[in-house]
């Protein structure tokens, strides 16, 4: 019982956060949606695109049920899976990443949480895993991702929130005020020498 609670359980935030990250493409322009954000080229679509490629690789290859996409090799990497080509689409990537979650769904249904999987390119703990182990690792991922999507969308056009209902009007003042009193507190512990 229990094990379908923490299945249930971690499944459903994995769905939240799948969603979570897509939404922070919504009303922007193909531009936005691609253009590099921080020094090392991090951008929503390629977010999109990697959370794709994360959640095809674990819940394909790692338990023996690969995904029906064409997926690049790991050591062709140097993040070929975090960016969009200028012939890729935005529908391409989001269709991929979504039929990504109906491959992945269906290896979380199919699976029990101590199912074993292999991740060769884990050498610590080691390669032999379970579902639960992907699940949790999977869902970092995911999190981790949608945490960067947020900073990434704010810096654009100031929205926030985890999910279009929870979004909330943006009030510039209590902001500028807020950001203010943030920054004053920073400079004064800087006068003051405030350590640990």
């Amino acid at each position: 019982m229990i094990d379908e609670f923490a299945k249930d359980n971690l499944h459903g935030r994995l769905r939240r956060d799948r969603q979570a990250l897509l939404w922070k493409l919504d009303g922007l322009s193909e531009y936005d949606a691609r253009r590099p954000l921080t020094p090392t080229g991090t951008n929503l679509l390629g977010l999109v695109k990697h959370m794709a490629t994360v959640e095809a690789r674990y819940f394909g290859e790692v338990f023996d049920r690969p995904s029906p996409e064409a997926l690049c090799q790991w050591q062709d990497h140097v993040a070929a899976d975090q960016w969009a080509a200028e012939d890729e689409t935005r529908d391409q990537i989001i269709g991929f990443y979504r039929r990504t979650w109906e491959h992945a769904d269906a290896t979380i249904d199919a699976l029990p949480l101590d199912g074993p999987g292999y991740v060769p390119w884990w050498p610590e703990p080691g390669p032999n895993t379970n579902l639960f182990a992907i699940l949790v690792h999977v869902l970092g991922e995911a999190n981790r991702h949608a945490g960067h999507a947020d900073i990434l969308r704010e810096s654009l056009d100031g929205r926030t929130g985890v999910r279009a209902e929870y979004e909330e009007q943006i009030d510039e003042e209590a902001r500028a005020a807020h950001f203010a009193k943030v920054e004053q507190a920073a400079r004064s512990a800087a006068r003051h020498g405030t350590t640990s």
